[in-house]
């Protein structure tokens, strides 16, 4: 018997634990000055809200159980794996600016709440009584269709893009032989420099596409077909997060103004710059998001990298305006 909580399709219910679960997490690693349990928080709420709804709605059909399944699969991977790298790490880079100021840390918090809750909108709107229950105007057309198939499949080749390029970087740079004037090509990162994000982003696709065959199989009431298409705001965030939020620009340009440091830094060596050559060989022959073969990506043209292959120009460090005021930062820095 589905439990009618706040709305008919959980938002509040799930608006409302996310938040509260959010900010215990914000309690504690202020309190405490402990940044290690904050991707744990993110990556558990997730199950959270899979295993609510899925008990809350109480309508276990194949297709609520296997959608909740996979993304309390893919929250214990995520959460898992970024709980055990700071444990082993120590601690939390992010968070070292703003770790003891209260509203910024706060502001973080406040992100990773509609964070959790936006993406996790398809499965929380297929458990809801709209969508699933039956009795009350919801359907349930047998589990099967392509879009099912189709979301499980896509499901499965972003979850094992996502976890295993995160392996691979993690023993890249665990490894004591790593060549430090160079970037990680191992595995999948030789075809793609974020392959992790790429994966993650697949993930929530095939979340989407999943949750769909009520909605485009049978015909449920106008306002449960918009609120299972309006879900799209799911995969569509998690894009817009990993390209033009804490995603792509938090690495692409750091890491170039890395190595570009590692070549013409106050610590450079004479022979050092070729370090920064070989890196924007790397730049030139490596997708920045869709994984494709170095052979095919290096003679694509410019403008096919710089648009339908996503490496847009907010991601170059430019060496021209931005090396001298990096190589000033550096050596002022090294004097202290």
């Amino acid at each position: 018997m589905p439990v009618h909580v706040l709305d008919s399709y959980y938002l509040g219910l799930t608006l409302l634990v996310t938040t509260g679960y959010q900010l215990l997490g914000f309690a504690i690693a202020y309190t405490f000055q402990f940044d290690k349990i904050t991707d744990l928080t993110g990556g558990s709420n997730f199950f959270i809200l899979a295993l609510l709804t899925l008990l809350a709605g109480g309508t276990f059909h194949a297709r609520n159980v296997v959608t909740s399944v996979l993304v309390m699969i893919w929250a214990v991977r995520i959460a898992g794996f970024l709980f055990f790298r700071v444990l082993m790490t120590g601690h939390d880079g992010r968070f070292e600016e703003i770790r003891k100021h209260f509203f910024k840390f706060l502001a973080f918090w406040i992100a990773q709440i509609l964070w959790v809750w936006i993406v996790s909108l398809p499965v929380v709107i297929l458990n809801s009584p709209a969508i699933s229950d039956v009795q009350h105007g919801g359907s349930n057309p047998p589990f099967g269709t392509s879009r099912d198939i189709a979301g499980i499949v896509l499901w499965a080749l972003g979850l094992f893009v996502e976890a295993t390029a995160d392996m691979q970087k993690y023993r890249y740079k665990s490894s004591k032989t790593t060549p430090k004037d160079k970037p990680i090509t191992a595995g999948l990162w030789a075809w793609s420099r974020h392959p992790p994000y790429f994966g993650e982003m697949m993930c929530w696709w095939g979340i989407w596409i999943l949750c769909l065959s009520p909605t485009t199989n049978e015909s449920p009431p106008p306002s449960a077909r918009s609120a299972q298409y309006a879900a799209i705001v799911s995969p569509i965030f998690t894009v817009i997060v990993l390209m033009f939020g804490s995603g792509v620009p938090t690495s692409a340009k750091p890491q170039a103004k890395k190595f570009y440091l590692k070549a013409y830094g106050p610590d450079a060596r004479e022979d050092d710059p070729v370090i920064w050559e070989q890196y924007k060989a790397y730049l030139r022959r490596t997708s920045i998001l869709i994984p494709i073969p170095p052979a095919l990506y290096r003679p694509l043209p410019a403008i096919i990298k710089k648009t339908l292959l996503l490496d847009f120009p907010i991601y170059k460090f430019d060496e021209q305006k931005e090396g001298p005021l990096a190589i000033e930062e550096a050596t002022k820095s090294s004097m202290h």
